[in-house]
């Protein structure tokens, strides 16, 4: 199979909008709950932990299902196309057909993404930044009150940035480099809203008095 054709495979996987076809079977419109994401989370917080956690299984498999088939068949390594095959999941999932062009932030396909590319390795490693980011805002910054969906935007994206690091320490290849930059700009973009809210806030938050 050729690289175009991986490619419109995994894009299609990812395009598959499971957490918004879940909510239509709770009878709950995800475009009309919550920020409108048709994505896990919001399925979440819509139906339930359930239709939740099954949400984000399904999205988080048809992110790492076609990037590990990919890669199981090859029988030399895979080279700059892996970029285009991993990346497409993820692409799929923000401009999905089945939504006309629309669609979530991507954050569960992308940890499939980066489970079926690095063996999970990669992954774990993103996880584990998101939390510590997490507790950082939550106990450090917010006194242990929930932080807001603007911050939570700009953990995953500079969580996304800090995983450059730990890519870069254990060796990654070239090619899995400039997929993490590709990913990096679409987690920008799909959290541009939200980040835009955040970084207009910041001044006001450091202007407030202490007290």
């Amino acid at each position: 199979m050729t690289i175009i054709l991986w490619t419109a495979l995994s894009f299609l996987s990812g395009s598959l909008m499971f957490s918004y076809w879940l909510g239509l079977i709770a009878r709950r419109n995800l475009r009309m709950v919550g920020d409108g994401n048709p994505g896990a989370l919001n399925l979440w917080r819509a139906a339930g932990f359930a239709y939740g956690l099954t949400g984000i299984a399904l999205d988080f498999l048809k992110g790492w299902a076609p990037v590990f088939a990919f890669s199981a068949v090859q029988a030399d390594p895979p080279g700059y196309g892996v970029i285009l095959v991993a990346l497409a999941p993820i692409a799929g999932h923000a401009f999905s057909p089945f939504l006309r062009g629309k669609g979530g932030k991507a954050i569960a396909v992308t940890f499939g993404v980066w489970s079926g590319l690095t063996g999970f390795a990669a992954s774990l490693a993103y996880a584990i930044i998101l939390a510590a980011l997490l507790a950082t805002a939550r106990w450090l910054v917010n006194k242990g009150k929930p932080t807001s969906s603007e911050a939570d935007a700009f953990q995953v994206v500079f969580g996304m940035l800090l995983l450059s690091v730990y890519l870069l320490g254990d060796g990654y290849s070239a090619d899995v480099l400039w997929f993490w930059l590709a990913n990096f700009l679409l987690l920008v973009y799909t959290h541009r809203r939200e980040l835009r809210l955040f970084l207009k806030r910041v001044p006001a938050y450091r202007s407030k008095p202490k007290p």
